[in-house]
């Protein structure tokens, strides 16, 4: 009996040992693999482009554009760089060229002068900056950043957003610098103007960095002929932009009075994370949703695995994205 009771101790304490070695190893909070997958998608607006449908040289000259903006973000998260920064650098480049309606390039308003919005967020911790209506940021997209970063504000509109924009050092610039589109008798807005169903121009930026973080990003010169300080989509957080690392990161592009009324980015994120659908699903129903009121335009968004949709229901929509390197590029339904 004294020999058990010694034989049990003995292999109580064996057990406790064994534990007590093996315990500090497994406790040791797991270290994240880094995401070695990343992938980054753009648009350069949508509409019935009619156009361009014949215009293979226009057509090439956009893809162009659209494929060297695609490459100035691959190269930043290829190179391990955050989705935020591939996001903007991106943008800036599309709105420093004129064939799109941002920044330089931009259409005029009613008052014959470049207004000029935009919007990024960080699905790192769901932050967010936008301005509206800014006459003299060269690149929007930056500013909407700098709101983000250096202020405990969303959205900063008109004058402030210039003052704020100068006051942080960021690049000003004459409004003529944004108007290289022709202006009709009169100094009014020349062009497509609100009805008008071949308009097109907007453009946006979804990523997802190799750390699993995601980010959007809209710019746009808005509606050509707009009135009394309009504000579309493009800038407005959940409307026109929309990035959450649990879910997606959306940008979009179309008549933003619509997208505005709809949520429309903010809704694809909602459908994922309520409805538990995926990418694909999800923007294909907010597009569906879009057309059966009778809005047009298309978003671009891209998942926290890397999944890409591109979704419109116009003929046309400047598009491009890569996943891990893959380029690819189009206009029209395919």
């Amino acid at each position: 009996m004294i020999k058990q009771k010694a034989g049990l101790q003995i292999g109580i304490i064996i057990v406790f040992l064994c534990v007590a070695l093996w315990h500090p190893v497994c406790s040791q909070p797991q270290t994240a693999q880094p995401n070695k997958s990343y992938a980054i998608v753009l648009h350069g607006g949508a509409g019935v482009m009619r156009a361009l449908q014949h215009d293979i040289p226009k057509q090439r000259q956009y893809k162009n554009a659209l494929l060297k903006a695609l490459s100035i973000g691959d190269s930043l998260l290829k190179s391990g760089g955050s989705s935020l920064d591939a996001v903007e650098q991106t943008i800036r480049y599309l709105e420093d060229n004129p064939l799109f309606n941002a920044g330089r390039g931009a259409v005029y308003s009613s008052k014959g002068i470049c207004e000029l919005d935009a919007s990024i967020m960080n699905g790192h911790g769901c932050t967010a900056g936008a301005v509206g209506g800014v006459t003299t940021v060269q690149h929007p997209i930056s500013a909407a950043r700098a709101v983000m970063e250096k202020t405990k504000h969303v959205f900063l509109a008109s004058a402030g957003a210039d003052t704020f924009a100068r006051k942080v050092g960021l690049n000003t610039v004459p409004n003529t610098y944004f108007q290289t589109r022709p202006k009709s008798p009169g100094n009014k807005a020349s062009g497509q103007t609100h009805s008008s169903p071949d308009k097109w121009g907007t453009v946006g930026c979804v990523a997802l960095d190799k750390d699993g973080h995601l980010a959007a990003g809209t710019s746009t010169g808005g509606l050509s002929g707009k009135k009394w300080g309009r504000i579309g989509d493009s800038p407005i957080i959940g409307a026109g932009t929309y990035a959450d690392d649990k879910t997606c990161a959306v940008s979009c592009t179309g008549i933003g009075e619509y997208f505005i009324r709809y949520s429309i980015a903010y809704d694809v994120s909602a459908r994922m994370k309520y409805k538990h659908l995926p990418l694909s699903h999800a923007t294909r129903e907010v597009i569906d949703q879009l057309s059966s009121n009778k809005g047009s335009g298309g978003v671009i968004a891209v998942d926290n695995n890397g999944n890409i949709s591109t979704q419109f229901n116009t003929p046309g929509m400047f598009r491009a994205w890569s996943k891990n390197g893959a380029f690819e590029v189009h206009v029209f339904k395919e």
